[in-house]
């Protein structure tokens, strides 16, 4: 989407700063630096963006190229989580019908559902770890709101596999 129509969206409240976080899976704060970076400054008495940055105004930039490598447009992430998806169903699905006959009803597991799009929320505490250059370059391919629920439903269903968790 081209700066001049979020900024538009922004003014004619279609959107928020919030939403705008959500969809290229940023901060709030972040959508602010960069709209600020851009040269717009937000007037709370008129409720609207003016530019004040120098010659020519940046309308015509997409928005989603101010973001690095990570942070794709909003149309890669849907694409990348429909085939993560599909491939993890259609794996799902190959290993069931090896194990069963009634495989053409497959359902997917917490660890699917994250790799699709579906989000769960619980208390969390921080802690840092280091990880095999592997298991990263799939943890980095999920959008960044959803890295730590794929970590934690990752281990929970190992956990649960060994008897350690219920």
């Amino acid at each position: 989407m081209l700066v001049s129509k979020i900024i538009h969206k922004l003014m004619m409240k279609e959107m928020t700063i919030k939403e705008l976080a959500e969809l290229y899976g940023v901060s709030d704060r972040t959508i602010q630096l960069k709209i600020k970076k851009l040269g717009y400054e937000w007037d709370s008495k008129k409720s609207i963006y003016n530019y004040v940055g120098e010659s020519p105004e940046p309308s015509d930039i997409d928005f989603s190229t101010l973001f690095g490598k990570n942070n794709a447009s909003m149309g890669e992430i849907n694409k990348s989580k429909s085939e993560i998806a599909s491939t993890s169903a259609s794996e799902t699905k190959s290993k069931g019908k090896a194990e069963s006959a009634s495989a053409s009803n497959v359902e997917m597991d917490s660890i699917d559902m994250l790799l699709a799009g579906k989000k769960t929320h619980s208390k969390r505490v921080y802690r840092g770890f280091y990880f095999d250059e592997d298991i990263l370059n799939i943890i980095d391919r999920v959008p960044k709101n959803y890295k730590s629920e794929l970590v934690n439903e990752s281990l929970r269903k190992i956990f649960k596999d060994k008897g350690l968790l219920e």
